[in-house]
């Protein structure tokens, strides 16, 4: 019953939690910022707006883009395997990579090409963390993970290159290239427009909520531990994209296959002596 509550109040709780970064960053900055609730009050807008559809086709792929990121944040809560969970997170990003392609807009294209890319950087890593978690506890069922004790300092090289993979999830500098407003007026997102936009507007806000779960899987049983970890990255995230400017695509991929992957590979390589 829990599980189903919390399943239903994802978007809800990744609206607040967005809203909340909004006001820590404008407080980072010097200046008040939007009140907390002003994702919801953003959303009520995108609705009273006009919806033009380029082709059915686009706006499906963006609705199911939503609706399959909604499964993948279900089945963290649920406890289910997280491997299965990473590769049905890799076909929501996918739907949305194709979404892009199938219009004629330059500027999707671009954001398509930059999100394929990014998929190829983080992807491995999100494989590596559930190989790591096997060898650990010789399950890839979430449950399990979070029944046993922390894993941080067996999986620190894996944390800090997950690190590495949270500004791409949640599209902050210096590793924002995908959406990059001010290069690709957003990318895939250029050709939604009202209620249809509104979709992927909350599957920004399950991103959050899916990214910081499987933060918390390092803190394993230890709900003391989680806390601490969620609020140390958020604030670290956020200080980070306030004090970086972006980087290119091609230096994208070269630090965090260069650092990240090599970091994960070499958790790996000592988990399986131990």
């Amino acid at each position: 019953m829990i599980e189903i509550i919390l399943i239903l109040l994802a978007p809800f709780v990744g609206g607040l939690l967005y809203g909340f970064e909004r006001i820590v960053r404008a407080r980072m900055q010097n200046r008040q910022g939007p009140p907390l609730l002003q994702p919801f009050y953003d959303m009520f807008k995108l609705m009273d707006k006009q919806a033009l559809m380029i082709h059915p086709y686009h706006t499906l792929l963006g609705i199911l883009h939503f609706l399959t990121l909604w499964i993948v944040v279900a089945l963290v809560i649920c406890g289910a395997n997280l491997l299965y969970i990473v590769f049905l997170h890799l076909f929501s990003s996918l739907l949305l990579v194709v979404a892009g392609y199938s219009v004629r807009s330059i500027y999707s294209h671009l954001g398509a090409n930059r999100e394929l890319l990014s998929i190829v950087a983080y992807e491995p890593l999100l494989i590596a963390l559930s190989v790591a978690f096997f060898i650990l506890y010789g399950s890839f069922d979430i449950e399990v993970i979070r029944e046993n004790k922390s894993a941080l300092l067996e999986l620190f090289p894996l944390f800090l290159a997950f690190l590495l993979l949270l500004p791409i999830k949640l599209k902050k500098s210096p590793f924002d290239a995908a959406e990059a407003h001010q290069e690709i007026v957003g990318g895939v997102e250029i050709e939604y427009s009202g209620i249809f936009f509104e979709f992927l507007y909350m599957a920004k806000w399950l991103e959050y909520i899916f990214v910081y779960l499987l933060l918390f899987l390092f803190a394993g049983d230890s709900l003391l531990m989680a806390s601490i970890l969620g609020v140390i990255v958020f604030l670290g995230i956020n200080l980070v994209d306030n004090a970086t400017a972006r980087v290119r695509i091609d230096h994208l991929l070269a630090i965090v296959m260069g650092i990240g992957l090599t970091l994960a590979v070499l958790n790996l390589i000592g988990l399986s002596y131990v």
